[in-house]
């Protein structure tokens, strides 16, 4: 516990300063944290992120991550971002062939959906802090709410099982009390901070990102189950991996952004 909360503050004092200023520096920061969130996921496969289909997946991720307000017409559009998504297909889909099977196609169908999963979600988080800095604070309000409140309600009221074959410690009781903590704090941030003008969107959107953040962390938990590792990773001691902490984000960023852009 001691070395968690260590790492905590020392990751809180580097993170939070680079996110409060945002522009290129943050962009930057986004990089690199996807970069290592897609070599977890190959080194949880067991695959060779310095291959042909590493090298692959962290060239489409990186296209993926291109922002608008740097990458221009010619890969900000929704097209040319499927057109990176198609290309990597198609291009591992033509090696396991020259290969011979070297690389197998359930390697290929991984990295695409791999580069998917932390492009996707990693290029909202961009996008929402370079749409404002209220909205990205309220998206880790409402997860960090939902984690701290599902922590305590399952210690207190924990009965029954939320889904024991991934996540054991899961608990119904606590996934309710996440999700009533989040709405909560979204009260409190929405009359603190108006971002959203209207108490009815931003409650009804804290629900739905609540569930979709457990979600999210249920699906990391899959992928260590299955590939059978503790963490995704090892580069934030007492934490784990970088998928180990943005796992809820992942799920919650994009429908966050389609909300933003839906109302703006």
């Amino acid at each position: 516990m001691k070395q968690r909360i260590i790492t905590g503050v020392i990751a809180a004092a580097l993170f939070l300063p680079i996110v409060i200023f945002g522009g290129f520096p943050f962009i930057i920061v986004t990089y690199i944290i996807a970069t290592v969130g897609l070599f977890e996921l190959l080194r949880m496969k067991g695959m060779r992120p310095l291959s042909l289909a590493g090298a692959a997946g962290f060239a489409a991720l990186w296209l993926l991550l291109v922002p608008a307000r740097y990458g221009g017409e010619w890969l900000s559009a929704g097209a040319a971002k499927f057109a990176v998504i198609v290309g990597l297909a198609f291009l591992l889909l033509i090696a396991t062939v020259v290969t011979k099977n070297a690389l197998t196609f359930d390697e290929a169908a991984f990295v695409v959906l791999a580069v998917l999963y932390v492009g996707v979600g990693f290029f909202c988080f961009a996008a929402i802090r370079l749409t404002g800095l209220s909205y990205l604070v309220y998206a880790l309000f409402v997860i960090w709410a939902t984690d701290i409140g599902a922590y305590f309600c399952g210690r207190a009221f924990g009965r029954r099982k939320l889904w024991p074959e991934i996540s054991p410690k899961k608990t119904v009781e606590g996934a309710l009390g996440g999700i009533v903590s989040a709405v909560v704090v979204a009260a409190v941030y929405e009359w603190a901070a108006e971002p959203f003008a209207s108490f009815a969107a931003a409650l009804s959107l804290a629900l739905l990102l609540s569930v979709f953040g457990q979600l999210g962390d249920l699906v990391e938990s899959a992928f260590k189950r299955h590939y059978g590792v503790k963490d995704s990773g090892a580069i934030l001691p007492g934490h784990g991996g970088v998928l180990d902490r943005f796992d809820s984000l992942l799920f919650v960023l994009p429908l966050l952004y389609i909300f933003i852009e839906t109302i703006r």
